[in-house]
């Protein structure tokens, strides 16, 4: 089934869209995502061939993610989270323990942001989470983005627990893609309980990068944006 999967992502593939993507995504050399080669799919388009292919084995997506063609290691988390969401509970916790064991190969923003809420988040809910604290403290970025981005779930459940304790751990990551992650949980904490997150800034505002604050507070009226920024 993985060389007819194979052959639908060539024929979608877009050369335009593929040479736009190999600079977005920072593909050069020492970028985050040195050696990554695209072909210019869309996620819409990468959506409906996980869907297409559903049934294609762990063995075949582990083949898949192991790829350096980044549309196929997207479409192998797609088909994930899509099985993930229809399975029981005992295919549930197969695909997060599956999703654990192969993390190394979930090395790029969209990857997490696509996969880690509905998938770490998703099995995560109502367990022990003591696995997202570790992931915080990891020298590895997307173990990291990992941590923060799965209480996403948690959030849209109105748990923020999580989300604001790993917040503080990752106070201080120099990395932009971690400050934009922490500053966009910390939005969406704010989007459902408003106290919570200006709680949350108020203690740690002036210590926080400013990427991070940013993002926490682009959704306040101007006056108060600009009380915090002229502090931070």
């Amino acid at each position: 089934m993985i060389d007819k999967l194979r052959k639908e992502i060539k024929k979608a593939a877009d050369p335009k869209k593929a040479e736009v993507s190999q600079r977005f995504f920072k593909t050069g050399r020492g970028e985050y995502a040195e050696g990554d080669v695209f072909l210019g799919i869309t996620v819409p388009e990468s959506r409906k061939i996980a869907i297409k292919f559903k049934d294609i084995s762990f063995t075949e997506i582990v083949k898949l993610l192991r790829s350096k063609i980044h549309e196929e290691r997207l479409i192998a988390l797609l088909v994930l989270v899509n099985n993930f969401n229809m399975g029981d509970e005992k295919m549930q916790e197969k695909i997060y323990k599956f999703y654990l064991k192969n993390i190394k190969y979930i090395n790029n923003w969209d990857f997490v942001d696509l996969s880690a809420d509905k998938i770490v988040g998703g099995y995560l809910i109502r367990k022990q989470k003591d696995i997202l604290f570790r992931l915080a403290k990891s020298k590895n970025i997307w173990k990291r983005r990992i941590s923060i981005i799965a209480t996403y779930y948690f959030i849209k459940n109105n748990k923020f627990e999580e989300t604001l304790k790993i917040s503080e751990i990752l106070l201080f990551d120099n990395h932009d893609l971690i400050q934009k992650a922490v500053g966009w949980m910390l939005r969406e904490v704010g989007n459902r309980d408003l106290k919570m997150e200006i709680g949350f800034l108020n203690k740690h505002y002036k210590k926080m990068p400013r990427t991070m604050l940013r993002y926490a507070i682009e959704k306040f009226p101007k006056k108060h944006r600009m009380l915090y920024l002229k502090r931070n």
